[in-house]
């Protein structure tokens, strides 16, 4: 018996990094999961390796867009009848720059990818979970929501949307069954780290591995996590364990953050 057993998950950018990680972790645990992405070709592959049978499910859309990512919450309740848990995870970040040189453009992408996204999936999957008296909802926020970054200011911006964005839902549904919070990872290898991370190092004037060894200097365990930390917590904050956790910013960051 799994913790999540007879749960429906959401998790969008669930193709790759800590979306794959938490889909894993969560079929793991007996969810059926729908993932999400933009490339039917890799989600085919990550289902492959998955081996999860009729348990996973590969909804395509562009979460830059509102109606795809209503479609991405409808497409879940409507292949495994319901939807338990959302993750949405999928983002990034935009131009790396100084404030007084960033185009509306190196702001926008981060705000939509980011916040918009997250708001437009929380807002769909809460039509279903409010009816049903349940849900759990964790969006993927960042060491960044709650502190500053020079360079990356439209995903530091986008971050801490998303963290007052959890803690006000959070009050609206706390009586109905609903839990919502915000993961906060430090900073995490994945593949999209790799291929943004070496343009906001040289923002910053260093190597992608001087970057790398920032983070790691700046955090308390003087390590980066890896993506099954933060997939780690999701499974705790879905089970009946994280029934009492919500409005919180949960830090996944090995001690980085002030608070």
């Amino acid at each position: 018996m799994g913790t999540l057993d007879g749960k429906v998950a959401c998790v969008t950018g669930g193709t790759r990094g800590i979306g794959l990680a938490v889909a894993k972790a969560f079929l793991d645990e007996g969810a059926k999961v729908v993932i999400n992405g933009r490339d039917p070709v890799k989600a085919q592959k990550t289902i492959d390796e998955l081996n999860a049978g009729d348990n996973v499910f590969f909804i395509a859309g562009d979460v830059m867009k509102r109606e795809d990512c209503e479609a991405i919450v409808n497409g879940t309740v409507a292949h495994f009848g319901r939807i338990d848990i959302l993750v949405p995870n999928a983002g990034g970040g935009g131009d790396p720059g100084p404030v007084a040189e960033m185009t509306d453009e190196a702001m926008e992408v981060p705000m939509i990818w980011n916040f918009w996204h997250t708001f437009w999936t929380i807002r769909a999957a809460l039509k279903h979970m409010i009816p049903q008296g349940s849900g759990r909802i964790m969006a993927m926020s960042s060491v960044e929501g709650k502190m500053g970054k020079p360079m990356v200011s439209g995903y530091v911006v986008s971050k801490h949307a998303i963290n007052g964005l959890v803690k006000s839902v959070a009050h609206e549904v706390g009586t109905l069954g609903i839990t919502v919070n915000a993961l906060c990872p430090g900073a995490i290898e994945t593949d999209v780290m790799m291929s943004q991370g070496p343009g906001a190092a040289e923002a910053m004037g260093l190597t992608y591995e001087g970057l790398l060894d920032l983070f790691a200097q700046e955090s308390a365990i003087k390590r980066i996590n890896e993506s099954e930390d933060v997939a780690l917590v999701a499974v705790l904050l879905a089970s009946d364990a994280g029934a009492g956790i919500t409005g919180s910013l949960i830090s996944i960051d090995g001690g980085t953050s002030p608070y």
